[in-house]
């Protein structure tokens, strides 16, 4: 089933709208500890940049072979400049709300290339402002009829503050709409057809489980209450759980892998999902297919994607 829904997924239209950021990355060798604390020197050799958090969900999408669009705020800097130029190299269609009291998330990573690790992460954050969320709801609103499926992606950085009128507007108009969530109080994601948090996540909300039983207990409760489709819990080495509202479970083993970095991973989940689900596929079918897909993504350094080759590569092995 996964290679003939990999094949669908090319005529795909997928909307992801959320928290657009740079990736930069420092790559350097450690070799010595520094004089003035006790801390390591890294020399920096090379410098990268990607597009990360929304941005990133974005390049997942279109990494599957589908159609996208990026729909995010951000400031009017060289940041911005550089966001709209990568995602373009990707064929991605970009409408960045662009305000110029804002700047650019960016992420900094220094990473050792001796040692295949982060060594330190800078977060350049900047609170949104009002004027530039209603003008992306505006956008959203006037667009949506044009995509198949909707991927909202919260990083907690302010630029979404309509996710409300987002799901309703994406429920009236027959698209599902997969949301990656973020915080402590899930009322804002009423209505969704999936949410997908990691482990912690979930148990910021729903409290912390003690196996499966007690999860999917504390998983249907809060798909009732919030009116949900169903929730997909991300739990690393323990694989994903699925609790959807019809009562159905699945839980589904980690492909077993050496993990070199799980930055992207939740991502990739929901680019995957997103993508199946807007040419019909089947939810369980999607779980399936994001499974193989973070299995591939956390084996790679950096935020990385999974093309459909290195999918079918590993469904074959």
């Amino acid at each position: 089933m996964l290679p003939q829904l990999l094949e669908k997924i090319t005529r795909a239209k997928v909307l992801v709208v959320g928290d657009a950021m740079l990736d930069r990355y420092w790559y350097g060798d450690v070799e010595r500890i520094s004089p003035e604390a006790p801390v390591p020197v890294v020399a920096v050799k090379k410098v990268e940049e990607l597009p990360g958090g929304a941005a990133n969900v974005a390049r997942s999408v279109r990494a599957l072979g589908a159609n996208c669009a990026l729909f995010s705020i951000c400031g009017d800097d060289r940041e911005a400049d550089s966001l709209e130029r990568l995602l373009g190299k990707d064929g991605i269609h970009c409408r960045l709300e662009r305000d110029r009291l804002l700047n650019t998330t960016v992420k900094l990573r220094v990473i050792s290339k001796h040692l295949h690790q982060q060594m330190l992460r800078i977060d350049f954050d900047c609170p949104e402002s009002k004027d530039a969320r209603v003008k992306l709801l505006d956008d959203y609103l006037k667009h949506l009829p044009e995509y198949d499926a909707v991927i909202v992606s919260d990083y907690g950085k302010g630029g979404l503050g309509y996710i409300q009128e987002m799901i309703q507007a994406a429920r009236a108009a027959s698209r599902p709409v997969v949301i990656d969530p973020k915080g402590d109080d899930y009322s804002g994601y009423r209505g969704a057809s999936l949410i997908t948090p990691n482990r912690k996540e979930f148990e910021q909300v729903a409290g912390r489980f003690r196996d499966n039983a007690d999860l999917e207990r504390r998983a249907a409760k809060l798909v009732q209450d919030l009116d949900l489709g169903g929730i997909l819990v991300t739990r690393g080495e323990d694989g994903m759980s699925l609790v959807q509202r019809s009562g159905q479970v699945l839980h589904v083993k980690a492909r077993a892998r050496e993990v070199f970095d799980v930055t992207g991973a939740g991502d990739t989940v929901i680019a995957a999902i997103g993508c199946a689900w807007a040419v019909g596929g089947g939810l369980e079918d999607a779980v399936h297919l994001a499974n193989v897909a973070a299995g591939i993504v956390v084996g790679k350094l950096g935020a990385a994607t999974a093309s459909p080759a290195e999918i079918m590569h590993e469904l074959e092995g």
